[in-house]
């Protein structure tokens, strides 16, 4: 028998202010060192924890700007982090952000195969490619990959990862002292992988952990971030600002999915949103442009503008002249489908520079504000209609959080959209994900082993 359909939530700590939350770390119910401040990160997973979420989603980049937000200057790394997190918890998921681009397949699999085992299976990659160009000047590279590049690159990482995290099949550590056998060697296997990228032996040196291996998600939206992601990902973080682009991208996500064989019950679709609670849906809306217009001012979002763009600094050009369209020629290597999905609106409205920015500010509004009963009568309609599986909410404000777990989320509850308690103890439990089938050992095994 089918289980029902239930709603899924993550968490998105961003501390003192990501995009478009310059001025957050004025709150003063945050601490001023929030996004280094492990005390803090404990505090709201517990709380998240205690209202039953799946999972805590740590987003990251690895190069900065002077106009970069203030949560992006100063954080703290996302393995170090979850793995602080994962003693600190005991069933929330933990997932942690990190780039194909700048990493090496055997280092990254043993660390999340640790993260995975500290945790008890609870572990999650959300895999990127990097969009900021910025970022290979910290590596020792001349220049970014190109789009291409890139994904052929993430895909053979993560068929490279995967390999290793089933470098041991069930039962290979005998461990047992009667007969001084530690190792059935037939279930150990070597990789002995050799691909346009890597080239990686194997095997890996950690054991599976209690779902296997950690759940992939995947955050692009390009032609070639969507094919990534319906090919290998579990679960796909993501951005919708009405409900028929929820289900647009929904329709479409899973499509791919199908189009490679795969069961699209089997991919969880968890857009990123910030919610907004008030005692009516007018003092909602009141709370979400008072927040707005406190948390970043025309010049901060100019500043900030140019990041999809490979930071190109938009300041130089008059706000009120038409958008500067040779300003895509930067994203080339940085968020470019972002970027040119900007400028398209622009030249198609004829708009301005300002008028773009103000847009750009105004998309991020969220379609999550009303009163409690409203809010979940929006994202019940949203769930229902198949735009999303479920949400990952951004933690602005502490009192907004604190109004959404405690009077949204018992609504939910009571419609039976959501879980009342735990039913599982791995990440993959609470998404209603199977765990990866392991290697098995052939007879070839044997005769190698032996």
């Amino acid at each position: 028998m089918m289980s029902k359909r239930q709603l899924k939530l993550g968490l998105v700590p961003t501390g003192v202010g990501g995009p478009g939350d310059s001025n957050r770390w004025l709150d003063t119910d945050i601490p001023l060192d929030a996004s280094v401040n492990i005390d803090w990160y404990i505090h709201v997973v517990r709380q998240a924890e205690a209202a039953k979420f799946d999972l805590v989603f740590i987003v990251d980049s690895q190069f900065i700007t002077a106009n970069s937000p203030p949560h992006y200057l100063n954080r703290l790394e996302p393995l170090t982090l979850l793995s602080a997190l994962a003693v600190a918890t005991k069933k929330i998921g933990l997932v942690g952000t990190l780039t194909t681009s700048y990493n090496d397949p055997f280092n990254l699999a043993r660390r999340f195969a640790s993260l995975d085992l500290i945790s008890k299976g609870r572990a999650g990659w959300n895999v990127v490619t990097s969009g900021d160009a910025g970022t290979a000047g910290n590596f020792s590279q001349p220049e970014h990959f190109d789009y291409d590049t890139r994904y052929r690159r993430a895909v053979e990482f993560l068929d490279v990862a995967r390999g290793l995290w089933s470098s041991w099949e069930e039962g290979a550590l005998v461990r047992d002292r009667a007969t001084g056998q530690f190792l059935d060697a037939a279930k150990l296997h070597r990789l002995d992988h050799a691909g346009e990228f890597f080239q990686v032996v194997g095997p890996l040196n950690i054991q599976r952990s209690p779902q296997g291996e950690p759940v992939i998600f995947q955050a692009g939206d390009s032609d070639q971030g969507r094919d990534l992601g319906a090919t290998v990902a579990d679960a796909i973080f993501t951005h919708a600002a009405t409900i028929e682009q929820g289900q647009a991208f929904y329709a479409d996500l899973k499509g791919r999915a199908v189009r490679q064989g795969r069961d699209p019950d089997q991919i969880v679709i968890l857009p990123g949103f910030s919610v907004y609670v008030g005692e009516t849906d007018e003092q909602a809306k009141d709370i979400e442009r008072h927040y707005r217009t406190l948390d970043q001012s025309f010049d901060q979002a100019l500043a900030e503008f140019g990041r999809p763009f490979g930071w190109h600094d938009f300041r130089q050009y008059d706000p009120d002249a038409p958008f500067p369209v040779a300003a895509l020629e930067h994203a080339k290597s940085s968020f470019y489908t972002h970027a040119k999905r900007v400028t398209d609106l622009a030249v198609a409205e004829g708009l301005t520079l300002r008028q773009t920015v103000e847009g750009a500010r105004a998309g991020r509004g969220s379609p999550f504000v009303g009163s409690a009963e409203t809010v979940a009568n929006e994202i019940q309609r949203w769930f229902e209609g198949r735009a999303l599986d479920g949400l990952n909410v951004h933690l602005g404000h502490p009192s907004q959080f604190d109004r959404f777990v405690g009077e949204i989320v018992p609504i939910l509850q009571e419609r039976g959209l959501f879980r009342q308690d735990y039913e599982a103890d791995t990440l993959r439990g609470h998404l209603g994900l199977p765990i990866p089938a392991g290697r098995r050992t052939t007879a070839t095994d044997r005769r190698n082993a032996a």
